[in-house]
């Protein structure tokens, strides 16, 4: 498993798996818990997910896949941004450790900027770390003059990651938002790496993958992959899926294959705003 460095030291793996959309009907639960352990046995072992999927109902399939394993885990979850005051977090904070039946969450994110001042957020962020219930923390969906804000506050260097839409098809952040992360070392974690599947049909895409003896998706996650600083958290809820993401990290993107998908899929030209899902 190749692996990605947090500002603190701590690697992390570069490919991960996503919850979203997991936990929405109960007769999925198992199947959903049996691929993400699926996921961890391959050495997927970091495992995104938010106490909005399905109001909790993702973090419960994840208490479901790491019950007893919980020290292979590198988990991350998400605090709405209406629950992000002091107290608030705190107390978000506190409901996911029991839905996910654990005692600290690795890696705990404000999911996009919201109406609460950052200082409140922040303060209860530090007082999760010291309490012990969080060992890091970071955001989501924050585009690059809310992290220069952020910066601007007290604590917010310690910021770790921050999550945003990222793929082929959404390359927006290379622009400014990329480089900005990279010069604080501070990895960016990809969500919708694959499109949801919509990035598929391309031709460019489609030729990488012959030669690739590949599908597209893994193309088109390998892709993500390649890029430096970059954790990708693809969401897989059946077991062939899971085995195909992984078998992504095994593709190596040759410089004519990264020219054929720069023509389809045009980097950035100029400041674009950043999509959210």
């Amino acid at each position: 498993m190749r692996t990605v460095t947090l500002p603190g030291g701590e690697a992390v793996p570069a490919l991960g798996l996503g919850t979203w959309h997991m936990g929405e009907r109960g007769a999925d639960r198992a199947a959903e818990a049996d691929a993400l352990r699926c996921g961890i046995d391959l050495g997927m072992t970091l495992v995104d997910t938010a106490e909005m999927y399905a109001s909790g109902g993702a973090e419960e399939v994840v208490a479901d896949a790491v019950r007893g394993r919980r020290d292979q885990v590198f988990l991350v979850s998400k605090v709405l941004p209406f629950n992000a005051s002091r107290n608030g977090t705190v107390e978000a904070c506190e409901a996911s450790l029991a839905r996910m039946e654990v005692e600290v969450i690795d890696l705990y994110l404000l999911h996009w900027p919201g109406s609460y001042p950052l200082d409140e957020t922040l303060a209860a962020f530090d007082e999760l770390r010291r309490d012990g219930k969080i060992r890091h923390w970071g955001v989501s969906n924050f585009d690059t003059a809310e992290m220069q804000d952020l910066f601007g506050h007290a604590g917010g260097d310690f910021c770790a990651t921050d999550q945003v839409l990222y793929n082929l098809d959404r390359r927006g952040v290379e622009f400014d938002l990329l480089p900005w992360c990279r010069a604080r070392s501070m990895p960016v974690m990809a969500y919708s790496p694959l499109e949801q599947g919509r990035i598929a049909g391309n031709d460019a895409l489609a030729e990488v993958a012959r030669r690739h003896g590949s599908t597209e998706m893994q193309v088109a996650l390998a892709w993500v992959l390649d890029r430096e600083g970059v954790i990708a958290i693809p969401k897989a809820a059946r077991l062939d899926h899971v085995r195909q993401n992984r078998a992504a990290l095994d593709i190596r993107l040759t410089a004519e294959d990264r020219a054929a998908l720069d023509a389809a899929f045009p980097p950035p030209s100029a400041k674009q705003p950043l999509e959210i899902l």
